[in-house]
């Protein structure tokens, strides 16, 4: 079914289809939200882009910054990156009534970064158990 997908002028998959602010599929044609860019971001500018879009309530958004940052980053800050991008997938299904899959996102995504917190890596300047708190508050409150 690969033959289906959007594909960017290298044959790379690529979602041309546009997105409501919450990540939702949106019939072609339709405006929907600026897409992010697909390339990683230095560490810094990948949190503050990432604050930025869940402040603006776009956490689907957010996801999509720091998995390009997990992806392309070093092995040894994969649970950092990968932890606060379930922790917006999370907060994507909070948003979107998903009060179940919520849970165990944010759930998963705070694991990733106690563990990260517990070795060695650098943490960016994020107070992580901050960041769990404040994310289980949005989640309580619907995103």
């Amino acid at each position: 079914m690969t033959g289906d997908r959007d594909r960017d002028a290298s044959s790379r998959p690529r979602q041309a289809r546009p997105r409501d602010a919450l990540g939702r599929p949106l019939p072609y044609g339709s405006a929907g939200v600026e897409p992010v860019s697909e390339e990683p971001l230095p560490p810094a500018e990948t949190l503050v882009s990432a604050r930025n879009l869940v402040e603006a309530g776009r956490p689907f958004a957010a996801h999509e910054v720091l998995e390009a940052r997990w992806k392309a980053g070093p092995d040894e800050e994969r649970n950092l990156w990968q932890g606060l991008a379930q922790i917006c997938v999370g907060l994507t299904h909070a948003a979107r009534g998903n009060s179940v899959g919520a849970v165990r996102l944010i759930e998963r995504g705070a694991a990733r970064l106690k563990e990260y917190a517990s070795g060695e890596g650098p943490t960016y300047g994020l107070d992580l158990p901050a960041v769990v708190s404040c994310a289980r508050d949005r989640m309580r409150t619907g995103g």
